[in-house]
């Protein structure tokens, strides 16, 4: 990222607006931004790579889940905050990952401009990628703001996007959605 273009755009935006951005609220806002981007699209250049590798060898053959990993990501279409929680199951083929590693790949993925369904889809096709499970399923449910505060205005709406990557039977799946409940 650079900082001094997007200090520069935020201080356009401000003019654009109307506004001084002389006066004392708005003189460190064009930095404030710039540190804020920085931090909330952190995840752009990693890669889930470095924490699904950190295994641990398991005859565990039934299903692993993790729930309520909370996130918030920043829609592509509008710039504004979604946020919510997410669910990771697997059935591991010989090898299991440390549970904060589960929590490390959601972040990665949301800390980038986004849209729900592809970083639901992401998270499902890293974990089979680097985990190699027998089959993955992840459920995203969020608020996005920019249906929320602007636009239809429909504050608590909540949206559920699904993913599934290998062998995840039905009756797996089922079971996944009633504990998560």
């Amino acid at each position: 990222m650079d900082r001094e273009k997007v200090i520069k755009a935020v201080e356009d935006l401000l003019d654009a607006l109307g506004e001084d951005r002389t006066r004392e609220g708005l003189k460190e806002t064009p930095r404030r931004v710039a540190d804020a981007y920085a931090e909330i699209l952190s995840g752009e250049n990693q890669s889930a790579k470095e924490h699904l590798l950190k295994t641990f060898n398991t005859d565990c053959g039934d299903v692993v889940v993790e729930t309520d990993i909370y996130f918030s990501s920043t829609c592509e279409h509008h710039l504004m905050p979604f946020f919510g929680k997410i669910a990771i199951a697997y059935i591991p083929d010989g090898k299991v990952v440390g549970l904060s590693k589960l929590a490390r790949t959601v972040e990665v993925f949301a800390k980038r401009l986004q849209i729900q369904e592809r970083l639901t889809s992401e998270i499902a096709q890293e974990i089979m990628k680097y985990l190699s499970p027998k089959g993955v399923f992840v459920v995203c449910e969020a608020e996005h703001t920019c249906m929320t505060c602007r636009g239809v205005k429909k504050a608590g709406s909540k949206t559920l996007t699904f993913a599934t990557a290998g062998d995840f039977p039905e009756k797996k799946r089922e079971e996944v959605l009633a504990l998560i409940r």
